[in-house]
């Protein structure tokens, strides 16, 4: 296994997440994470936590390709995990890849196996 060929964790089928909608991937160790799933069927996944206050990202409004943080409305760029300005900083990202209908997350990043 090498950075360009990592092991893939199947996560869900596309389906099981609704048009602008997300889905939590909850760990019993590692971090908690939130699957977007955009109008056009791409699918982000980033650290389910606002860059401001921690606020869970999963529970927020989906709208283009960004999330509105249901606490303070922060709204979150999925492409990057950044704020749009004026607010300032970032949330982690994790690779997330289609195959057919289910959906992969990298499983390196999400800490579920030792490297």
């Amino acid at each position: 296994m090498t950075e360009n060929n990592p092991p893939w964790i199947r996560i869900c089928k596309l389906e099981d997440i609704p048009r602008l909608g997300a889905r939590r991937v909850d760990q019993p160790q590692g971090p908690q994470i939130a699957l977007f799933r955009t109008q056009d069927d791409q699918v982000y996944a980033v650290l389910d936590a606002c860059p401001h206050k921690g606020g869970p990202l999963s529970q927020g409004i989906v709208f283009g390709h960004a999330v509105a943080c249901p606490l303070h409305n922060w709204t979150i760029e999925l492409e990057d995990g950044c704020a749009r300005a004026p607010d300032k900083g970032c949330v982690k990202k994790f690779q997330v890849k289609k195959e057919g209908e289910h959906l992969y997350l990298n499983a390196l990043e999400i800490n579920v196996i030792e490297t």
